[in-house]
């Protein structure tokens, strides 16, 4: 999950000055975390206290309110009533990682992926980008292939993966919908060639590069680890509560 926050904290600069190059710093002085740190450590609470993601999602992001949720889910948070909303936007994506890393079969990965998705992002397209990027941090972290993964997750989910970094950077758009930012981030990872690679392959397109930064970076994190300085860097930016939640989040998947 870790990996997401670096990605989201990177990013988090560009999401609305966007660059179409690698040349830049992983962090800088006005580099922060945004809402999708915010419920990612939602989710690892759910996850590590057996508590509903529903709980946890709307708790945490009324707790921060100005971190950057969309609108949609602005008004879900403040409602009298917490009914999904048919999204098919990348929300779901962007925070589901923990599930990627503490559960032990596709299944089960699958299975919660979809829960922590529909409790906002309903739609088949938003379920779909949440177990996709859990599924490939599940073959990640148990040492599948780049090629196994593309072949998976291309089989599985109809995603087009047989694209290149630079093929896609000089047309992309900034794009909110998983079904068009979802299968670019995981290619960003696919094209990488280190976890700090991957996470500028992703802000290098031009689009929403925070969330596409947490997607690439919570894959490359499986698939390479993070280097301890990025991690210190990281959690640097993050508040006591957060880096507590993270703290047992990985003393309980190491513990499992």
């Amino acid at each position: 999950m870790l990996g997401a926050i670096t990605g989201d904290i990177a990013g988090s600069i560009y999401e609305f000055s966007p660059i179409k190059h690698k040349n830049f710093e992983l962090f800088s002085p006005k580099s922060h975390f945004t809402d999708d740190t915010v419920l990612t450590v939602a989710i690892a609470k759910s996850i590590i206290d057996n508590e509903s993601y529903l709980k946890n999602i709307i708790n945490f992001a009324r707790k921060y309110p100005n971190a950057g949720y969309g609108g949609f889910f602005r008004e879900w948070i403040h409602g009298d009533t917490h009914n999904p909303y048919n999204s098919w936007g990348n929300g779901s994506a962007m925070r589901v990682s923990p599930i990627g890393f503490a559960f032990d079969t596709k299944e089960k990965v699958l299975k919660e992926a979809k829960k922590s998705a529909e409790i906002t992002h309903n739609h088949p397209e938003g379920i779909k980008g949440a177990q996709a990027v859990a599924l490939a941090i599940y073959l990640a972290r148990n040492k599948a292939s780049k090629e196994e993964i593309r072949q998976e997750i291309s089989t599985r989910f109809g995603y087009d993966l047989n694209r290149s970094v630079d093929e896609i950077r000089p047309f992309y758009r900034f794009e909110v919908s998983c079904q068009k930012s979802v299968p670019e981030s995981i290619i960003c990872f696919l094209d990488s060639t280190s976890f700090e690679d991957a996470i500028k392959n992703a802000i290098s397109l031009g689009g929403d590069a925070d969330t596409m930064g947490a997607i690439a970076g919570s894959i490359a994190e499986a698939y390479y680890g993070i280097p301890e300085s990025i991690k210190k860097q990281t959690l640097s930016y993050l508040p006591i509560e957060f880096r507590e939640t993270i703290d047992r989040f990985y003393s309980y998947i190491k513990a499992k």
